[in-house]
């Protein structure tokens, strides 16, 4: 099987992230004689400053990971909530019927930083000063650009000039995008990093403490301040095509903490795969597995039509299902113990033909009447609103820009000799979601978005309640110990993407870098997690490198197939950990995509 790189062997540790200098950062925790949750935190913190496009301070986390110490697989929820001044009827005396995609009007409260607070102070071993001095320093002394970063301003290069002009000042130089290659530098974003790790060690106290007066001052201190006003003060532009103030507020902000809770999970195998529970869409990977457990996928061609169509009407089924009966569990009865039984996936396999389905068939789990929420279905190749949620296809011929792109967000993965492990999806606060706050030097996030704004279902708004997201790290275990930690950017296709690779790695043999740079697809056969809300039955996308039999026959079988550039879809990051006579053998790899990933090990 082609492969674009050596899938990484070796003993003392693994890092693996989309953006090499994260992975650097990263790694040289490993070095300082940390462990994989120190190395976690400085990849994420440095993922927000040299991945601006993908992620942010202003976002949100979930993350999955496997504690040797106690012999835990825990889940740590940096989901922020929405704000309480986000009411349905807050949005209707506005004239909106769909919270927007980008401005103000859409943040929740920033999770991503609480969480890696939580991961640092309670499953780390380095000091807050070493896990953030790699971002601070990114930030003030440059990172080089890639082609995608280049790409993405452009696609807004013209909002920021018009109507974001903060934004313009910390992204665009001499009014245009920064030039691939060159170094782009975020000093706000530096300085108030390097103010809020001052104030915190200004406080005393031993390790703990001084991580705990951290996210204090990001939560309660001038960051919280700061965001409080910016959202009470200012107006801008949003995907609406009007111009709105915000609903975040400081209070929203101190009442909010990071929290540990228990994976969800399913056997299959020989695995038992963790993930986020239902307030992200993470059980859609365990569901597909579960309809998938019905196929002999060990006999079909991984780059075979029966491979595909199977694998597609499954997550179709699944997907149904997140739509009709995922929210925060906190406030819902989810039935995610029927949705993962044997019983109710045997009943649902039994609509797979060999026909595409172009029905949106969620299940009656319990016995319980679905109901769907009101949506668009645009016609196929219709041109939806740029600029709005996610930076989702991307354009360009260029070699550079490989093409469509589907996706943001940014994926991280890391292994030690000590058998802890951890995958992480970070994501939001993109620089392309909402204006830069110019004391902070970072953007806030827009994940109510997800929300809607019609009554009576699991995702509708509610003041104080989790969005149902997207975002998805998995993390494999085999007896009992920490096999495989993996995932990828890419909204609603994450649980598609992240999952071809583990069936290519489990049932035909290929190895963690094989199975990253192996052909993939999706279907957007969903209603869309982001603004504007669409459903495009039976749509497929897939890129070309596919076999041309593969193409032409999903086409036959009615799959409203799309052909993209051959290396369009999926940025997959993972490491992995197998037992061998010498010992544990730790591995690692990440996608070739668009010039970013990378992953270290030795």
């Amino acid at each position: 099987m082609f492969t674009t790189r050596p899938e990484i062997r070796g003993t003392f540790g693994m890092v693996t992230s989309t953006h090499y200098l994260a992975t650097m950062a990263g790694w040289a925790m490993l070095e300082k004689g940390g462990n994989a949750f120190d190395a976690a935190v400085a990849t994420g913190l440095a993922l927000q400053v040299v991945h601006p496009y993908q992620n942010g301070p202003g976002g949100d986390l979930p993350i999955v990971l496997h504690n040797a110490a106690t012999g835990k697989t825990e889940v740590i929820c940096g989901q922020g909530v929405a704000p309480q001044a986000a009411t349905i009827d807050r949005f209707q005396q506005l004239g909106l019927d769909l919270v927007p995609g980008t401005g103000l009007l859409a943040p929740c409260v920033p999770g991503a930083f609480g969480a890696w607070m939580l991961l640092l102070r309670d499953y780390g071993t380095l000091s807050l000063a070493d896990v953030m001095q790699p971002a601070i320093d990114y930030g003030r002394n440059g990172y080089a650009v890639v082609p995608m970063m280049n790409t993405v301003i452009g696609t807004v290069a013209e909002l920021f000039r018009s109507a974001w002009p903060t934004s313009a000042a910390t992204y665009l130089v001499d009014g245009v995008p920064p030039q691939v290659g060159s170094l782009h530098r975020n000093p706000v974003l530096s300085d108030t990093y390097a103010r809020l790790l001052k104030e915190a060690e200004a406080q005393g106290g031993n390790r703990d403490a001084v991580i705990e007066a951290g996210r204090g001052v990001f939560y309660e201190g001038f960051i919280a301040e700061e965001i409080d006003r910016f959202c009470r003060e200012t107006e801008w532009l949003d995907s609406s095509g009007e111009v709105h103030g915000g609903l975040l507020t400081g209070d929203d902000m101190a009442r909010w903490q990071a929290t540990v809770e228990a994976p969800a999970t399913y056997d299959y195998g020989g695995y038992t795969l963790c993930k986020p529970g239902p307030w992200s869409q993470g059980p859609v990977f365990l569901q597909q597995l579960a309809l998938l457990k019905g196929f002999d996928l060990a006999a079909m061609d991984p780059l075979g039509p029966d491979f595909l169509h199977t694998q597609i009407e499954c997550a179709k089924l699944a997907l149904a299902d997140r739509e009709a009966w995922y929210g925060d569990p906190n406030v819902h009865n989810v039935p995610l113990e029927t949705l993962l039984s044997d019983d109710y996936n045997d009943a649902r396999r039994n609509l797979i033909e060999t026909q595409a389905s172009f029905e949106l068939r969620p299940g009656n789990p319990d016995g319980r009447e679905p109901h769907l929420a009101d949506f668009d279905t645009p016609e196929l190749g219709a041109v939806l609103p740029a600029g709005a949620g996610e930076p989702n296809s991307l354009s360009g011929d260029s070699a550079d820009n490989h093409g469509p792109a589907d996706g943001d967000t940014v994926h991280l993965d890391a292994a030690d000799r000590f058998g802890n492990m951890v995958t992480c999806m970070p994501s939001g606060g993109w620089l392309q979601s909402s204006p830069v706050i110019p004391a902070l030097g970072f953007c806030l996030g827009t994940r109510a978005q997800m929300f809607w704004l019609q009554e009576g279902f699991p995702t509708t708004l509610q003041p104080g309640i989790r969005p149902r997201t997207t975002l998805s790290p998995a993390l494999a275990l085999r007896d009992g110990a920490p096999a495989l930690a993996f995932g990828t950017p890419g909204g609603d296709s994450q649980d598609q993407w992240a999952l071809t690779m583990f069936l290519r790695h489990t049932h035909h043999g290929m190895d963690l870098q094989s199975a990253i740079d192996a052909p993939n697809f999706h279907t957007d056969h969903l209603p869309s997690s982001f603004y504007p809300r669409t459903f495009q039955p039976a749509v497929v996308k897939a890129e070309g490198r596919l076999p041309q039999h593969t193409i032409d026959a999903l086409r036959d079988r009615g799959h409203r197939l799309e052909i993209v550039d051959d290396w369009a879809l999926g940025r997959l990051c993972a490491v992995g950990r197998e037992q061998t006579d010498d010992g544990w053998l730790l591995k690692a790899a990440a996608h070739p995509r668009f010039q970013e990933a990378y992953a270290v090990g030795r």
